[in-house]
């Protein structure tokens, strides 16, 4: 550990602007889990169980909804499948970390961990500082996230029900999604897939959600093969 202390420390360093962000956000979610009928323990447990920020509003919401298990989870799995892409990028220099850290680490994976941690492996060759430095830049993002919901729950249950955060939901997502519209076809799968959604409201076991998200991925990868 003496050996690995520096890494350690230079992961939560260079994660720690990033977490700025991530605070507001978990305190948000966890007010707004706590304001369901889900109520703040389950929605708390979520961010043990899943730890994605976007895939655990998206999971609360349909579950409040009434939707089906087959639901939650197959729109749980289409939110995060970018993180196959993190693995398989991962993957090489995971493959020098011993077998238990192998298993457990993919756990704490997310955007800014990966982030951080893909830059600073292509330099840093040593396998020992890669394994700290992921760790501790990964940690770093899980502390905070567990923290701040847990007090987003904890605040959420003293805010009456007649205040409805409600809106908190969608606000959010429109904050996740207007930084990444700076493309045509990001735009355009936007637009796509937030009107099918709206069409498609509707159908049961709310799949519209879901069959927006195909119809707007469709739409993104035609428009971006269109302006080539």
């Amino acid at each position: 550990m003496a050996e690995g202390r520096p890494a350690l420390l230079d992961g939560i360093q260079t994660v720690a602007p990033m977490l700025i962000g991530v605070i507001p956000f978990g305190l948000v979610f966890g007010v707004t889990a706590a304001g369901t009928e889900i109520g703040g323990g389950l929605g708390y447990a979520t961010s043990i169980i899943i730890f994605a920020g976007a895939a655990q509003f998206a999971t609360v919401q349909l579950i409040a909804a009434g939707s089906t298990a087959a639901v939650v989870i197959a729109t749980a799995f289409v939110i995060n499948a970018r993180h196959a892409m993190y693995s398989a990028a991962m993957a090489p220099y995971f493959q020098n970390f011993p077998r238990w850290y192998r298993w457990a680490l993919p756990y704490l994976l997310t955007d800014e961990a990966f982030g951080v941690s893909i830059v600073r492996f292509r330099h840093e060759k040593n396998p020992g500082y890669q394994r700290w430095f992921y760790i501790g830049s990964a940690l770093a993002l899980w502390t905070t996230w567990q923290v701040t919901t847990g007090l987003g729950v904890i605040l959420g249950t003293q805010v009456p029900q007649s205040w409805s955060l409600d809106f908190a939901l969608p606000l959010t997502f429109i904050a996740l999604l207007a930084p990444v519209l700076n493309t045509r076809p990001a735009v355009v799968a936007a637009v796509v897939a937030g009107l099918v959604a709206l069409i498609a409201n509707g159908i049961s076991y709310n799949l519209g959600l879901l069959i927006g998200a195909a119809a707007g991925i469709a739409a993104g990868v035609i428009a971006g093969r269109v302006t080539r």
